[in-house]
């Protein structure tokens, strides 16, 4: 009996252990930082189509825009970061992503990729969910900062700067250095005081609000 026993228990942590692992080898990349993926142009959607379809999260955000033909005006989607995707991923297991389909690598420093940071990828993704009018934007950082106080990006931080009497609130990623513009309302908008301090780096602002 002692023997069953022994040989029961060693079958159940067996099982134990291989759950474990499967469980482990299913767990989503919601784990892993984001990274930027530089693509071939017009390549956004089959690449995050085949990455998607390898099991892992891909943010590709889009506006929409009106492009003219022959012999009429048609609306469109475009991405709001051209030849770039978005992607959770591990960055000690990179072959997978390499070998994707119009992937052509993953921006960092050298040959070490650099993640993004969660809140500018957070902010876009509000951004894109809030259905605003939003488009490309030459990046941005200075200017003096303001918090959105109602509508649907309530919460998000920007820099507020006067254009052409309307406000867009400019989404920025740093590390690609490119800005999308959302089209806020001026009500939205409370001033955000500040300190003086010194500053121990070079500045890095997520957002601007023209």
């Amino acid at each position: 009996m002692a023997v069953a026993y022994s040989n029961e228990l060693s079958s159940d942590c067996t099982r134990m252990n291989l759950n474990g692992l499967k469980r482990m080898n299913e767990s989503p990349n919601m784990s892993y930082p984001w990274f930027a993926l530089q693509v071939r142009s017009r390549y956004e959607n089959i690449a995050a189509g085949h990455l998607t379809g390898k099991g892992f999260e891909c943010f590709l955000p889009k506006y929409k825009t009106r492009r003219r033909w022959s012999d009429r005006f048609q609306e469109v989607e475009c991405p709001l970061f051209p030849g770039y995707v978005f992607c959770r991923l591990n960055p000690l297991d990179r072959l997978p992503i390499r070998i994707t389909p119009g992937v052509i690598l993953i921006v960092g420093q050298g040959k070490t990729p650099e993640p993004i940071d969660e809140t500018e990828i957070a902010a876009i993704q509000s951004a894109v969910k809030s259905g605003l009018p939003s488009q490309p934007y030459p990046f941005l950082q200075i200017g003096q900062r303001v918090r959105i106080n109602d509508g649907p990006l309530w919460g998000l931080e920007g820099v507020l700067l006067d254009f052409k009497g309307h406000n867009r609130l400019v989404l920025s990623v740093t590390l690609l250095r490119r800005s999308v513009a959302v089209q806020i309302e001026d009500a939205w908008l409370t001033p955000i005081l500040q300190h003086p301090r010194v500053s121990t780096g070079p500045a890095s602002t997520s957002a601007a609000v023209l």
